[in-house]
């Protein structure tokens, strides 16, 4: 499933194409994938301008002057930009056309979303999927503070508290996995009983491993590519996600998994105690 950095991935090939644009039309192959789509987008977005992109977890946000489309790449699902005649190809369900090329959602397993929040609704943070999101990690400074602060009372382990996402967003399996590692944290760990130093530590694997993970271009895990059909490269430098009986890169001990909420934790037996 795209995490953040491929979302962010995503956002950062598609706005060029996308922000000061004027729609043409709106084209959907089927009735919705995950949830219905808004039957009344044609009528909504055409020969209306995309104002500007942006991002809300693993949430991708096209910002007009009257409301916001909301799309979420579900678990195989990927935009790209293409020549406005380029023909559709099976699981393109849906396309935005532009004045000269077209925005396209391929999507195999149909659990991505395409929404719509208009400006009579509120601000877009109101939507039901975007109100309960935690702290954006890229751009909130002291996360550690926030991870102890906000952990006192939480008995679960810190691996389900990450993939939670009320305290902090984007940070999925893989992430999280890598995360842990470079704090030296194991992720069975109940999250209350991390100190703060820990935290701190943890606050900042978080952020650049997600940073590096975009510059990188994401991981191309499963169906994953990024909107100029390109693979990132990312997973190239794990060093315990999926890498089950292999050698850690740190102190040669074997990389272990175990399951965690129906989720694969992949951790090394002597860095993370």
């Amino acid at each position: 499933m795209p995490e953040l950095p491929e979302v962010e991935v995503t956002r950062l090939g598609v706005a060029p194409h996308l922000e000061g644009h004027v729609v043409q039309g709106v084209v959907m192959r089927r009735a919705g994938l995950r949830w219905p789509f808004p039957p009344a987008l044609p009528e909504l977005l055409k020969e209306q301008r995309i104002t500007i992109t942006g991002r809300r977890g693993k949430y991708l946000l096209i910002h007009f002057l009257h409301g916001t489309l909301i799309i979420h790449l579900g678990m195989s699902g990927h935009l790209r930009i293409l020549p406005k005649k380029h023909l559709p190809e099976k699981h393109d369900h849906f396309d935005l056309l532009l004045e000269d090329t077209l925005l396209r959602f391929n999507d195999p397993r149909r659990f991505g979303a395409v929404l719509w929040h208009g400006v009579e609704e509120g601000p877009i943070e109101t939507h039901l999927l975007l109100r309960s999101l935690g702290v954006e990690p890229l751009s909130y400074l002291d996360l550690g503070e926030l991870l102890f602060r906000q952990t006192r009372t939480r008995s679960a382990t810190i691996k389900q508290v990450l993939l939670a996402g009320d305290i902090v967003v984007g940070v999925g399996n893989i992430y999280a996995c890598e995360s842990l590692f470079e704090a030296g944290i194991h992720p069975n760990t109940a999250a209350k009983r991390i100190a703060r130093k820990r935290y701190d530590k943890l606050g900042l694997a978080i952020r650049r491993i997600l940073a590096a993970a975009i510059e990188q271009g994401g991981s191309s895990l499963r169906d994953f590519i990024g909107a100029d059909g390109q693979s990132g490269y990312f997973q190239q430098n794990y060093f315990v996600y999926d890498r089950e009986a292999e050698s850690c890169r740190v102190c040669g001990s074997l990389i272990r998994r175990i399951t965690q909420g129906q989720r694969s934790t992949f951790y090394c037996v002597r860095c993370q105690r």
